[in-house]
């Protein structure tokens, strides 16, 4: 669960943030956030923007008032390019294309999301990466930032997210279900997952702040680079 540095400055911070962990506290208090970890090393520290918390990436937060204000206008004013990989259920028919549908809050469910026309106007640009047999890692641009904005758009052209309790299977990816000869090790008691977490990671932030550019970029984390390793072996 640690956070890595990818950038700072004197007037922010850009964080490789792990899955898991949340980027702010929530309203409970209760679990450990990345705010908070910043805070005890930093000391005062400003939310810019958040990712779910089981989505992996590049977060960034202000060191000042005057650079959260900019940067906020940035991000609401869609002048960042915002960019995540993923990996999802099925195989594309368009090797790429757009998602535009408006989001809003689930009408009966809290803290889920739906595409209806009432809701508020949303687009997502996706980019097949590469195909495998059962899955597609795919590279996506979101335009709006809209709650689990992703991963409600892939629900809605049938290709969620995997490994997603709210939008598709939660059922995590298991070597034995992919390969027809796997055999458990000796030493192993049960098989560990593949994969068994929202399977989405914001990779790329860039970014102009006080005239100067910024392409940042989050490394993608051993158990995504583990699961794609696994899906090119097999094919």
């Amino acid at each position: 669960m640690r956070p890595t540095i990818i950038f700072e400055n004197s007037h922010f911070i850009a964080v490789n943030k792990p899955s898991g962990l949340l980027s702010i506290p929530d309203r409970l208090g209760q679990e450990l956030s990345l705010k908070e970890l910043l805070k005890n090393s930093y000391g005062e520290i400003y939310t810019v923007h958040r990712l779910d918390k089981d989505t992996s990436g590049i977060i960034v937060f202000a060191k000042d008032e005057e650079t959260h204000k900019q940067l906020s206008q940035l991000f609401e004013g869609r002048e960042v390019e915002k960019f995540y990989l993923g990996l999802v259920h099925g195989k594309l028919i368009n090797e790429s294309g757009s998602v535009d549908a408006a989001i809003m809050e689930h009408p009966g469910k809290t803290g889920k999301m739906v595409t209806h026309v009432k809701g508020k106007s949303s687009l997502t640009d996706y980019q097949v990466l590469e195909s495998f047999r059962l899955y597609s890692w795919l590279q996506f641009q979101i335009h709006t930032g809209r709650t689990h904005q992703i991963r409600v758009h892939m629900q809605h052209l049938g290709h969620p997210i995997v490994c997603d309790e709210l939008y598709g299977d939660p059922a995590p990816i298991l070597l034995s279900a992919l390969k027809k000869k796997f055999k458990l090790s000796k030493d192993a008691e049960q098989e560990r997952p593949l994969m068994s977490r929202l399977a989405l990671h914001s990779y790329k932030l860039s970014f102009t702040l006080n005239n100067e550019r910024f392409d940042l970029e989050a490394e993608l984390p051993k158990d995504l680079r583990a699961m794609l390793a696994q899906l090119r072996k097999l094919g």
